[in-house]
């Protein structure tokens, strides 16, 4: 071989070698880009835009159209893994013949593995916000350059998908919004960094629209309400003495309410002049009843107790009767939740006893005691205790019987006619044996 045929071999030879370090470079561009701009943190990125940050704008625009993104990634990163390839493979068959073949496909397969794949992505995974904000001005135009191809790919993607039963539609997310949010913040507290008590505040609010008010409202047979035939001296005592600001008034019958008292319009009334309280009229100081159906979720009721400026309304059925009722204040408890603390328990009808076993109240529902212990109970079946328990017995047991299910056992302490009234519950691997 003549020197100048020798110069020439060299210089095609280096030539070669940058061309192939530089298509590395680009399949570790392509791979740590899609990487990042996939992993990065949709809210921080509007946040950052909204602060005036143009690159989170461009980040934003690009993962709007996620599959038209990726899609244009992999091209680019097939194409330069390719190229890069052939020419490893062409480079050393001209060095050592035929054998070149076999010794660039493991030559590439390890360096496309390692510096190509692995290194970019683990760096881009490390920090996706920082590497995503980097690299989009750069990847925008050539996106903007290979979109029609990535898009003519993707459809050609669904077209053969589809024949095999399967659809992408992309405007379908496996998740809702609130599901996506509650899954977050789920994490986050696994991870620390959000406390359990606001955990439960957050799921509170998530809760609203999927909670009706016949699981949170006060049944007929725990409400307080006062009989409007009752002499008015005595109708006034029970309203002074009530816990509550608010109370239903009936006549005839609990289930005919005639309409809601409110202490301060009875203080009002009372400092009349003339007025005592045996003269007084408790129906004309009494505001009219507001109903709602129980089929009501808990959402729509509060922007309806919002609006209409009321804190109480009586929950019926389809047919009319009376249910219960529910209050602002049993809606807000839905969100910011009675616990006073996060290790003691503070719910009413609910006792920690010495061996570690929880005595509850059969009208405990199901909700507070999974918030007050990090339980996971099933409530979409029944609202209480005892309703799940006789749910998941298909019975009314008897006192004394016991049930495991869910991880618990369940024992029945009393039970009132055909109501079970007190349980108590330990964890079903600390059952005592006989």
């Amino acid at each position: 071989m003549s020197s100048d045929a020798l110069l020439t071999f060299l210089a095609d030879y280096w030539l070669s070698l940058v061309s192939v370090i530089a298509l590395l470079v680009l399949s570790a561009f392509f791979s740590g880009s899609e990487t990042a701009l996939t992993a990065t943190s949709r809210s921080r990125m509007h946040t950052l835009e909204s602060n005036g940050d143009q690159r989170a704008g461009i980040v934003n625009r690009l993962i709007e159209r996620r599959d038209r993104l990726i899609g244009a990634l992999l091209i680019g990163n097939n194409l330069v893994n390719i190229l890069a390839s052939s020419l490893t493979t062409s480079l050393l068959i001209g060095l050592v013949g035929d054998s070149g073949v076999a010794i660039a496909t493991f030559a590439m397969t390890v360096l496309l593995v390692i510096f190509s794949e692995v290194l970019p992505k683990s760096w881009a995974i490390a920090s996706p916000d920082r590497f995503a904000l980097t690299v989009a001005p750069v990847v925008r135009p050539f996106v903007a350059v290979a979109g029609p191809l990535s898009s003519l790919v993707n459809a050609i993607v669904r077209r053969i998908l589809n024949l095999f039963g399967v659809n992408l539609a992309s405007d379908m997310p496996m998740l809702s919004a609130h599901e996506e949010l509650r899954g977050a913040v789920n994490l986050l507290h696994r991870e620390g960094a959000v406390i359990k008590a606001d955990r439960d505040r957050l799921g509170g609010v998530l809760d609203l629209g999927e909670l009706e008010v016949s699981d949170i409202m006060i049944h007929r047979t725990a409400m307080r309400a006062i009989n409007a035939d009752d002499a008015p001296e005595v109708c006034v005592r029970e309203i002074l003495e009530s816990p509550f600001t608010r109370l239903p008034l009936w006549r005839g019958s609990t289930d005919n309410i005639i309409g809601v008292v409110h202490s301060k319009d009875l203080l009002r009334a009372l400092a009349e002049p003339n007025v005592e309280p045996e003269t007084l009229d408790i129906v004309k100081i009494a505001q009219k009843p507001w109903f709602v159906p129980d089929t009501t979720n808990l959402k729509d009721q509060l922007n309806a107790f919002l609006r209409r400026k009321l804190h109480l309304a009586i929950v019926v059925d389809e047919y009319g009767q009376v249910q219960g009722l529910v209050t602002l204040e049993d809606i807000l408890e839905e969100i910011v939740g009675d616990i006073a603390d996060e290790h003691d328990l503070d719910i009413q009808g609910v006792r920690q006893e010495a061996d570690g076993s929880i005595v509850v109240d059969g009208s405990v529902p199901i909700r507070d005691l999974n918030r007050a212990l990090d339980w996971s109970l099933p409530d979409e079946e029944a609202t209480t205790v005892a309703g799940l328990v006789i749910h998941e017995s298909k019975s009314i047991p008897e006192e004394r019987q016991a049930f495991t299910f869910y991880g618990k056992r369940f024992t029945v302490m009393k039970r009132v006619k055909n109501r079970i009234t007190k349980l108590r519950i330990r964890a079903a691997d600390d059952t005592p044996t006989a």
